[in-house]
């Protein structure tokens, strides 16, 4: 099922695969892929069949975070990272959602894939919470569920650093994930997939509401703060400056 151009879903035996494939815009938070994304799982919901959702990207690519005109326009005060809300939607999704993060996973694109309920991540990937790197604070609730997913001290490294680490990296720091080949993790997000749909729909439903209840409320007030750091830091010129000059490297 082709939910945009850049956005495909199929789904077998209780199922439902993701995958994100901008090629252009190497699956950064282009238009065409958040209106993909929110369209898949809207669809989710009206799906009695599907009983697990995996989240993917293409080749050496998971997800890239914001585009440069994204970043510019919470600049220039024209949106807010809460206007994409991106960062929910697995959380949020009734049934369990993994993160077969495959390929690089940049900023917001990483933390969006933290969010999942299962979180697989291969060896020879770049991860990183890249935010510091243009001057601004973390957001996309990213201050709350890296360390809840990483740890305290790794996560604070990586949020203040804002520097890339290699998935076998993360591995030797102990993050309670699967790290695999790359051409391993899709493989394995389909054994822990199957594995899932052999259980009673409403039973999945039940256990992750009670898994994921303390982060959905607890969230809120989170982003809330970001909002708030974002206001003193995002808006400074040096922030505009190192967006235009640092993107992309």
């Amino acid at each position: 099922m082709k939910i945009s151009s850049v956005v495909h879903m199929v789904e077998q035996d209780g199922i439902v695969q993701i995958t994100m494939e901008d090629r252009q815009h190497k699956n950064m938070f282009s238009e065409q892929l958040i209106e993909g994304l929110r369209e898949s799982f809207a669809t989710i919901e009206h799906l009695p069949q599907c009983k697990v959702v995996i989240l993917t990207g293409y080749d050496n690519y998971f997800a890239s975070g914001g585009t440069q005109e994204g970043l510019l326009a919470i600049q220039d005060g024209r949106s807010k990272f809460t206007d994409l809300n991106l960062y929910s939607l697995a959380l949020n999704c009734r049934v369990p959602v993994i993160s077969a993060m495959q390929g690089h996973g940049i900023g917001g694109g990483f933390v969006m894939g933290l969010f999942s309920d299962v979180i697989i991540l291969s060896q020879e990937s770049i991860y990183n919470t890249n935010f510091m790197k243009y001057g601004f604070t973390p957001g996309f609730g990213s201050t709350y569920i890296v360390p809840r997913k990483l740890g305290f001290a790794l996560a604070q490294e990586m949020l203040l650093t804002a520097e890339n680490y290699r998935g076998a990296e993360l591995a030797q720091r102990g993050v309670p994930f699967k790290v695999l080949p790359r051409t391993e993790v899709l493989q394995y997000a389909y054994k822990i997939a199957e594995s899932l749909a052999d259980k009673p729909t409403e039973s999945l439903i039940t256990l992750k509401d009670h898994l994921v209840a303390s982060i959905r409320s607890e969230l809120g007030p989170i982003i809330q703060e970001e909002l708030q750091m974002h206001e003193k830091t995002f808006h400074q010129e040096g922030v505009r400056q190192r967006i235009v000059s640092l993107f992309g490297q």
